[in-house]
């Protein structure tokens, strides 16, 4: 499926009051699987892979949770998200990252974050992170790397 085929699928979604979220990652595996993994509990409503394009998108559709990588192509997932939490949106930013990493985490949560998953842990982080995020709890997931910020 390709990003245009999948954004198709995305306006073609149900009208369901599910919380909404936007992705922004590079990847398309990736989005590929996180889609695949939250859409029986969120409406995915923009998939992005260039962070540059995600605060229009958050304020054209506002939705309740952005789950955001932090390498990115042009600008990282952080200063996207320092620009994000500049506008006032309350969006909850996710982030999910292959960065294990306590000074990416604290930098992250700083920029306004509720939540930092590493990808190794997708399938079993994400969705607790995105349920703890609209519950205004912050998440981390659990692994040894990060276990300073639980």
């Amino acid at each position: 499926m390709t990003l245009a085929t999948t954004r198709n699928a995305i306006k073609m979604s149900t009208d369901l009051k599910l919380p909404r979220v936007v992705l922004v990652d590079d990847h398309p595996a990736v989005l590929r699987q996180t889609m695949q993994l939250i859409s029986n509990e969120f409406e995915v409503v923009d998939i992005l892979d260039d962070g540059r394009l995600l605060p229009a998108s958050v304020t054209e559709l506002d939705p309740d949770l952005v789950v955001l990588d932090i390498s990115l192509p042009g600008l990282s997932g952080i200063e996207v998200a320092a620009l994000l939490k500049k506008t006032g949106t309350s969006a909850k930013i996710i982030f999910l990252t292959v960065h294990a990493d306590p000074d990416y985490a604290r930098e992250a949560f700083f920029v306004g974050a509720k939540g930092y998953v590493v990808k190794p842990r997708l399938a079993s982080d994400l969705i607790p992170a995105m349920k703890a995020a609209l519950a205004g709890q912050r998440f981390v997931s659990p692994c040894p790397e990060l276990a300073e910020l639980v």
